[in-house]
């Protein structure tokens, strides 16, 4: 074996770590939140040493922040693709459907896309302070959902529509931690997207015009 592939070998080994530490360290966030974690369950989780943690992040600090910005990168990114074939002719019901999608996808799944989803919830509808990177996706995802409520319900102030925006994401967020979210992740992928999209429609829909 060449040098080259000995530090290629190495360099996967490292790659499998760190990935290995951030999956535990998600899965434990996903249950308990950042207060409830130690670094001893997120290493003997991931079969690794305390010694890797420090290498490929640090902290324990940090690799929870490095685990909870990549959920929420993942969950901006799912969002988006799905909200982006979306056209002014859209239905509420249709933004509805393509905004709570990785949610509803995540619940039917279960395992690490809903830890990823719980995680996402744990630390709310905005990027955390000094998380200016994702700034970009967030307001990328409200754009694309403003885009199709403000044709579906003119005369309806910017400011309101965001915040109706903000109240369905948090709804969601809502979701996969109370046990109503556990019920639903027990129902066949079609029953519970018929069950929770007309409710994220109607956190769109609100008081103002009933839209199409």
């Amino acid at each position: 074996m060449t040098r080259a592939e000995k530090t290629d070998l190495r360099r996967e080994a490292g790659q499998r770590t760190r990935e290995g530490l951030q999956t535990a360290a998600l899965e434990l966030l996903a249950q308990r939140g950042q207060e409830g974690v130690t670094l001893r369950e997120i290493t003997e989780r991931a079969g690794a040493n305390v010694a890797a943690v420090s290498y490929h992040f640090g902290s324990l600090k940090a690799l929870c922040n490095s685990a909870i910005e990549h959920a929420l990168e993942q969950y901006l990114d799912a969002q988006i693709q799905e909200l982006g074939p979306l056209g002014p002719a859209s239905s509420l019901q249709d933004l509805a459907a393509a905004f709570a999608r990785p949610m509803m996808r995540a619940l039917a799944a279960g395992g690490p896309e809903l830890a990823m989803m719980r995680t996402v919830a744990r630390v709310g509808i905005d990027p955390p302070e000094g998380w200016e990177r994702l700034h970009g996706k967030f307001d990328h995802s409200r754009r694309e959902a403003l885009r199709v409520l403000t044709a579906n319900l003119p005369g309806i102030d910017e400011q309101e529509l965001i915040f109706r925006t903000r109240c369905a994401a948090g709804l969601l967020n809502w979701l996969a931690l109370a046990p109503i979210g556990t019920e639903l992740a027990a129902l066949p992928a079609e029953q519970i997207e018929r069950q929770l999209v007309p409710v994220v429609a109607g956190a769109f829909r609100g008081d103002g015009p009933t839209g199409r």
